[in-house]
């Protein structure tokens, strides 16, 4: 399937290339976007909770279905990929506002952010001639009476038949964003290649700015991959997909305030009847995080073997 880049990736990709080509000797930094490394530590966040119920369907909310996945996928990633560990924002129904999360994130050091969360579409909206109504009416000054008739509705609504998953990445106008995540929170990007070089730095110093930009880029390209590969297990379940993409506007806050690689994955239309049924189900619930875990699966494996080249760039929505 071809995916449409923006001519704001266009640029970044472009912008990151020269600045990729620039030979700093006082840095002597020579890591590259695709460099192998280990996937380490996973932050599994479960959206909203507590107070905060999230998107609401016929019988059930988002906070719940997001941390009963959530749950799900710890238990079936420390059984499977046991030598990575994971890290939950939460596991019980305890609100908490996303700065907290992030900052947690931030804190717990992860290597990969993967926040859990259901769609909502709002419902179609009906009007329908029910039949008409005869109004009289006096004129005061004339004394003349009038009638009409008036048309007389129905109004209701019916559900919105959306369905299928999305999985986001920062939009690329936030790219600022991030790499203020990452100078805020400093040894998160120094690895085992650069830490000589890195520690002593400064974060202000214009010459760890370039790293940081590169930095950023590779998280982007990163985050991306994974969007991309987690869209494409959904598909391989029957799932309808809506793509991989980057969030226009305001985007998705806690995604570019982590200083890690980061998605955020909507699983379903809780506000559709057959979608909400399916992400409450044992079985549908298992199908997700079968689909999750098998692209982290292979995240781990393209990222420690080979590394994760720039690839295709989600679309913006």
């Amino acid at each position: 399937m071809i995916r449409k880049i923006s001519a704001a990736s266009i640029i970044l990709i472009l912008f990151s290339v020269c600045i990729f080509s620039f030979k700093e000797k006082s840095i002597n930094y020579q890591q590259q976007p695709n460099q192998k490394q280990k996937l380490k530590k996973i932050v599994i966040d479960a959206g909203h909770g507590g107070k905060d119920f999230g998107a609401g369907g016929k019988f059930s909310h988002e906070k719940n279905v997001s941390l009963a996945v959530a749950l799900k996928l710890q238990e079936v990633l420390e059984k499977e990929i046991p030598d990575v560990e994971i890290y939950m924002t939460r596991t019980t129904d305890v609100y908490e506002s996303v700065t907290t999360k992030a900052e947690k994130a931030n804190a717990a050091k992860g290597d990969l952010f993967i926040s859990i969360h259901c769609n909502s579409a709002d419902p179609y909206r009906h009007r329908e001639l029910v039949g008409y109504k005869t109004v009289t009416h006096k004129n005061k000054k004339t004394k003349k009476t009038t009638t009409k008739k008036v048309p007389q509705y129905r109004y209701y609504s019916s559900p919105n038949p959306a369905k299928g998953t999305e999985t986001y990445i920062w939009a690329i106008k936030k790219t600022s964003q991030k790499t203020g995540a990452l100078k805020n929170n400093e040894d998160l990007y120094i690895d085992s290649t650069t830490s000589k070089e890195l520690k002593d730095f400064n974060p202000d110093d214009p010459e760890m700015e370039i790293i940081l930009n590169l930095k950023t880029k590779q998280y982007f390209d990163r985050s991306a991959r994974l969007a991309l590969t987690i869209e494409e297990e959904f598909v391989k379940t029957g799932r309808p997909s809506r793509q991989a993409q980057q969030r226009r506007g305001k985007g998705i806050w806690v995604l570019q305030a982590v200083a890690m690689p980061a998605v955020l994955v909507e699983i379903g239309f809780i506000s559709n009847p057959d979608e909400e049924e399916y992400i409450n189900s044992q079985s549908g619930q298992e199908e997700i995080t079968r689909a999750l875990v098998n692209a982290i699966k292979r995240y781990k494996n393209t990222l420690e073997t080979t590394g994760i080249k720039p690839g295709s760039t989600p679309t913006q929505k």
